[in-house]
């Protein structure tokens, strides 16, 4: 595992300011933080290690957003959202368990295609206006499940598959906010699962920089929510996407340089 922790202050820097800003803008629009992150990461480190460090962040923003709009607590959550949606909770499990074995077993260098080709689609889908939806069929929950847990497990972009099937089976915003992250809090133990020996291979440094990370995504997390009631989302929502074009396209490069 590279060392990405040492001493280098600069390198430091450039992660708080990526962390801060895709949290800050997650906050303010409600989407992106995971994304762009790993995706940005990606374009500095091998996928397996951008991967493993975000995946504790991550999981902080996720169970945020659980406490977030509700009396119940996380546990209670999963049980009343279990209920109805216990079937897309373990096919997207399932599948992520796959897709976090992908980042061991096949070369990054396809994973990096996989990552931009599903950030073009996000982007791509994005600006045109058009929300895809699924029909609320058995099958198609199992399919999208499987699918956005394979996608999540290996690139952390199981949202852009995910939100498709729930915007057709649920109106509730909150209910697509909560059964979402739910999917996505098992997504991330099930990269932990599988990603344990890299993990457990951190250096302390690293353990140092992972938790500072996470402390900025939550006080920064946090100022967007609050900002969020003054501040124009949809202008942020396209910075977003901006940002993510630009982070797609130059892993995209890199995955297609690596195969040539």
């Amino acid at each position: 595992m590279t060392n990405i922790a040492g001493n280098d202050s600069t390198q430091m820097l450039v992660l708080t300011l990526i962390f801060a800003l895709a949290s800050l803008l997650h906050g303010i629009s409600g989407l992106g933080a995971t994304l762009v992150t790993t995706t940005a990461l990606a374009s500095m480190y091998p996928l397996p290690h951008a991967i493993v460090l975000v995946i504790f962040p991550s999981l902080v923003v996720n169970v945020m957003t659980w406490l977030a709009g509700g009396e119940r607590t996380i546990w209670q959550n999963f049980i009343y959202y279990g209920r109805r949606y216990w079937l897309l909770a373990l096919t997207s499990l399932l599948g992520s368990i796959l897709g976090a074995k992908l980042l061991l077993w096949v070369d990054s260098a396809y994973i990096l295609l996989l990552l931009a080709a599903v950030i073009a689609f996000y982007v791509g889908s994005s600006l045109l206006g058009k929300q895809i939806r699924l029909p609320d069929t058995k099958p198609m929950l199992i399919a999208v499940g499987f699918g956005a847990g394979v996608i999540g497990g290996s690139t952390n972009a199981m949202s852009t598959i995910l939100m498709m099937y729930l915007l057709s089976a649920s109106d509730d915003k909150n209910t697509i906010a909560k059964v979402g992250n739910m999917c996505y809090c098992l997504g991330k133990i099930a990269q932990i699962i599988v990603l344990r020996e890299p993990i457990m291979a951190l250096s302390s440094g690293e353990w140092q920089l992972i938790a500072l990370l996470s402390v900025i995504s939550i006080v920064t997390l946090l100022v967007g929510i609050r900002l969020r009631r003054y501040l124009p989302q949809a202008r942020f929502r396209q910075l977003i996407l901006l940002i993510l074009i630009v982070l797609g396209i130059r892993v995209g490069w890199q995955g297609a340089t690596a195969l040539l």
